[in-house]
């Protein structure tokens, strides 16, 4: 589904409710210059396209108290298990990311601890129990960026071509 096929309204509306998801439709309508309806229907075809997946909230983690981001690449001893592990990462609240990737790692996950404590507790109690021929974590201090694709950016560029 790469490189689907995006208009100029299409791409407008994508910024526009990128910087702010909570924005009415009927303000997007205006600002792009056509009729709410067109706007629902755009936003439904975008959804169908499977571009848009919803929306949501985002809860900080460290306001709530998880004040230690990880980041671990994971070395399963049996690599056949992957789709059994990643089912059983989905059950570790903490987990929050998991990808498959090229390499060092076989599996590489994001998670949120409230503490490194409560970290090592995770990866001992949690994770080495999956069946892990090893695993090194990177504890990130701060993201410096931290943003949805910059749709203006690649409209400019798109349009250019």
């Amino acid at each position: 589904m790469a490189n689907q096929k995006l208009d100029t309204l299409d791409k407008q509306i994508l910024r526009l409710i990128s910087e702010d998801a909570r924005i009415p439709f009927l303000e997007v309508a205006r600002a792009c210059n056509v009729s709410g309806a067109a706007i629902h229907q755009r936003i439904q075809k975008l959804t169908n396209m499977g571009i848009l997946r919803g929306s949501q909230f985002i809860i900080d983690p460290e306001r709530m108290g998880f004040e230690t981001c990880a980041y671990i690449g994971l070395n399963l001893k049996n690599p056949e298990s992957f789709d059994e592990v990643v089912e059983k990462l989905k059950e570790i609240p903490e987990v929050v990311e998991c990808h498959y990737t090229t390499g060092d790692y076989d599996l590489f996950i994001k998670l949120y601890a409230i503490n490194n404590h409560h970290l090592l507790t995770i990866i001992h109690d949690k994770l080495q129990p999956l069946g892990l021929a090893r695993s090194e974590s990177i504890i990130s201090f701060h993201s410096a960026i931290d943003r949805q694709l910059p749709i203006a950016e690649l409209t400019l560029k798109d349009d250019e071509e």
